[in-house]
């Protein structure tokens, strides 16, 4: 990234990462009860611009999530999906990088293939995240350098190194003009809603890749990426490059994650379509 580095004086360059780590996994764990309490009820939503709903449920999440992590760290940088942008996010050494509900269409229609999703990034990439469905109780979590988890058990993802058979995740809009999937080799598709979940069950080994030629936005992918990457997998853009965090331009390429030799055939066999 390009944002400037910490100060020596500032207090976010030696904040211990275990006590961000167990703030982060707290704070998530708040979030997604609170999101559990709106779930499948009447619930107030709108739409930011066409096609991209938000909701009541979103809003009191990013509330309850700005609370106990900036409050907890002052210091420490914000970016929201739902929370107005601050340029000063990138002069800061740690920041919090968030999706309160990461599936809105999902969670409105009752489906549980939603997330709250909460990272912690420096300018060396993302530190700490956790992917957590309420409705199915799963809190995907990683630390970097320390490996990923499911409510506590270890990740890994899935071995399978060829795209013949392949079973790949994809979003539910995507399917209906995903013109691409058609040019593979024979993978098995499953659509659904969010992007961090799908990264979480890649990490976990349930699905063999993730893909999504769309652009997608930081607080959609940094969670996810950490788990993925920490489960012994990839992740990058259509080209294969590694994404990095923090950047003026919040959004996204095309996204791609797998384990290490899926990855590549992903990349190449999505190559040949452009």
């Amino acid at each position: 990234m390009s944002a400037p580095g910490p100060t020596a004086a500032d207090p976010a360059a030696t904040t211990d990462l275990a006590a961000d780590h167990a703030l982060l996994l707290a704070a998530t764990r708040a979030a997604g009860a609170l999101a559990l309490e709106f779930f499948q009820g009447e619930v107030r939503h709108w739409e930011k611009r066409p096609g991209d709903p938000v909701s009541e449920a979103d809003m009191a999440v990013n509330a309850l999530l700005e609370d106990r992590l900036r409050g907890a760290r002052p210091g420490y940088g914000w970016l929201s999906e739902e929370s107005p942008d601050d340029p000063a996010r990138r002069r800061r050494a740690r920041l919090w990088i968030v999706d309160p509900i990461d599936g809105t269409r999902a969670f409105l229609a009752g489906r549980p293939e939603f997330a709250v999703a909460v990272a912690l990034v420096d300018a060396g990439g993302p530190l700490s995240a956790a992917v957590f469905n309420p409705a199915t109780d799963e809190m995907f979590e990683a630390l970097a350098g320390g490996g990923a988890r499911l409510n506590g058990a270890p990740l890994r993802v899935s071995s399978r190194r060829a795209l013949a058979g392949a079973r790949l995740l994809i979003s539910r809009t995507e399917t209906r003009r995903a013109d691409w999937v058609r040019g593979l080799d024979g993978p098995r598709v499953t659509a659904i809603s969010s992007m961090a979940y799908k990264l979480a069950l890649v990490a976990a080994g349930r699905h063999d890749a993730a893909v999504t030629l769309w652009g997608k936005s930081e607080w959609d992918i940094v969670a996810g990426d950490l788990l993925v990457r920490e489960s012994g997998g990839r992740v990058g853009d259509a080209t294969g490059a590694p994404f990095t965090y923090n950047a003026a331009n919040t959004r996204l390429p095309a996204t791609i994650a797998a384990g290490p030799t899926l990855f590549t055939a992903l990349v190449a066999a999505l190559g040949k379509g452009r």
